[in-house]
């Protein structure tokens, strides 16, 4: 098909065309003079060894030997000698790997390798990932269920499902390979990571978040971390349906959505804040204009009119950085309804705070905190260490009037991820800011394998401070009547 295929073994076919540079590969690095530990076969799992996950077609796996890099790499230079780099690439993704498949099947029976149609089939779809994809890490991509991917060097890959973190049998050929796979997704959005250059932060084109830190900071290989997304975007629906939250909670989450709330999502590390965050931003109305404001862009909005805006880093020279603060500030000047801030970590926490306060109702947030007071704060210090040399009580005063709503989302000791608390800021008695919990998760055990058992419940408020404005959207009655089917003590009474 593409005009370039070179003779194997003395077939008489056309001359070959000039060979073509091809694309970072770890195949085009020198063998090691002596194969890495890892890439004897692993040992059984002892009594009281994380166990190995096996997740298929694991790309370099331990359990492979020199010769069959020694094999790999013929195959790939005489693959890039056969074919036209520029007409695969214009190529869809399902025909450039059967085109792909076609012509290394070619090379290996005219190069008389010998190798068993297992063996064969895995190295063919090695090479396919190598060239189009993510090498080892397309097995892990292709799976839902895969919520983490933590790669610490080339030869330990750790994944986390159903919320707990397990080993797993892929491996990179070496550092250079892994290196190589990790500057191929940060060049995709415009960055790219080195010696010089050794933390980087991206996003898959899923949206899916990536963060690469290399030697000589990472001191055991390059560490490639990816938070995963699912194919499907969770709803509300699906929340409830996984415990994370209550129908009559969900209820409670949809009236905060829809009647325009100020909601700041706080959280720990993996809680599931953006998750959250993107569930919310379901019920904002179609014809609403909203901004998002992200380090990379990782919100999976459905509405129509959504403009999504990205930080930079700076180059090499430190120059050309744009920070969140600066593009908050310049939200106000785009006729924004909504502004969402995909992480709050810093002085823009001011900003956000201003905008909520000036016409911006419906705006939300996520930040790092393990309480909603917490929560509050924490964003009193990140306005504190902006500079702004304002008193305590007048930012106290600020976040008041802010904000309406603090939705807490934990990950618990099982794994599994509950939104534990949903609190109302009432406002000040003296210099301390007043909140009342509307709806909270209790923990009431565990079952024999470990599983936290909790439940979901209202505190007995059935009109908490923001029922004013589900009134106003004509959401009051359903507000009501969740809170009080949630009321658990009040619903024992009656029985």
């Amino acid at each position: 098909m593409f005009g370039k295929r070179t003779s194997f073994g003395g077939n008489t076919q056309a001359a070959p065309a000039p060979r073509r540079e091809a694309p970072p590969s770890p195949e085009h690095q020198t063998e090691p003079r002596t194969p890495p530990a890892a890439e004897a076969p692993p040992p059984p799992p002892r009594p009281g060894r994380q166990e190995v996950i096996d997740v298929g077609n694991a790309g370099d796996a331990g359990g492979r030997d020199k010769n069959y890099f020694q094999t790999k790499s013929s195959i790939f230079n005489a693959l890039i000698d056969s074919i036209d780099l520029s007409q695969l690439a214009a190529m869809d993704q399902d025909a450039a790997r059967e085109e792909i498949r076609d012509i290394v099947a070619e090379i290996i029976a005219l190069k008389n390798f010998v190798m068993s149609i297992s063996e064969q089939e895995d190295l063919l779809e090695d090479i396919c990932n190598d060239v189009l994809g993510y090498g080892p890490l397309e097995p892990l991509l292709a799976r839902d269920d895969i919520a983490d991917i933590m790669i610490n060097g080339s030869q330990k890959c750790y994944i986390e499902v159903d919320g707990r973190v397990r080993l797993t049998n892929v491996r990179f050929r070496d550092d250079a390979h892994l290196m190589n796979v990790c500057q191929r997704i940060v060049s995709q959005v415009g960055r790219r990571v080195d010696e010089s250059s050794p933390i980087c932060d991206a996003r898959l084109p899923d949206g899916s978040r990536v963060n690469v830190i290399a030697p000589p900071l990472s001191i055991d290989g390059p560490a490639l971390t990816i938070r995963k997304f699912k194919k499907d975007k969770l709803t509300l629906n699906q929340l409830v349906k996984y415990g994370s939250i209550s129908p009559e909670g969900a209820e409670v989450l949809r009236v905060l959505g829809r009647v325009r709330a100020n909601v700041l999502i706080s959280g720990g590390t993996g809680s599931g804040k953006t998750t959250l965050l993107n569930c919310l931003t379901g019920f904002i109305d179609r014809d609403e204009r909203v901004i998002t404001c992200e380090d990379s862009a990782e919100l999976q909005l459905q509405q129509p009119h959504v403009v999504r805006l990205e930080t930079r880093p700076p180059n090499l020279e430190g120059e050309g950085e744009i920070t969140m603060r600066e593009l908050v500030r310049n939200c106000l000047r785009m006729r924004p309804e909504r502004i969402i801030v995909g992480e709050v970590r810093g002085p823009e926490a001011f900003d956000l705070l201003q905008a909520m306060n000036t016409g911006h109702d419906g705006s939300m947030g996520t930040l790092h905190a393990n309480s909603p007071r917490e929560a509050l704060s924490r964003l009193e210090s990140m306005i504190t260490m902006g500079g702004f040399a304002l008193p305590s009580r007048t930012i106290r005063e600020m976040i008041v009037s802010s904000i309406d709503v603090i939705v807490q989302a934990a990950r618990l000791r099982d794994g599994s991820r509950r939104i534990t608390h949903i609190s109302e800021v009432l406002g000040m008695e003296g210099d301390v800011i007043v909140t009342q919990d509307v709806f909270l998760y209790d923990i009431l055990g565990e079952d024999a394998g470990g599983n936290l058992l909790g439940r979901h419940r209202s505190t007995g408020i059935t009109k908490p401070h923001f029922t004013e404005k589900a009134r106003y959207f004509n959401e009051e009655a359903a507000l009501v009547d969740a809170l009080e089917r949630a009321n658990v003590e009040h619903n024992e009474m009656i029985r």
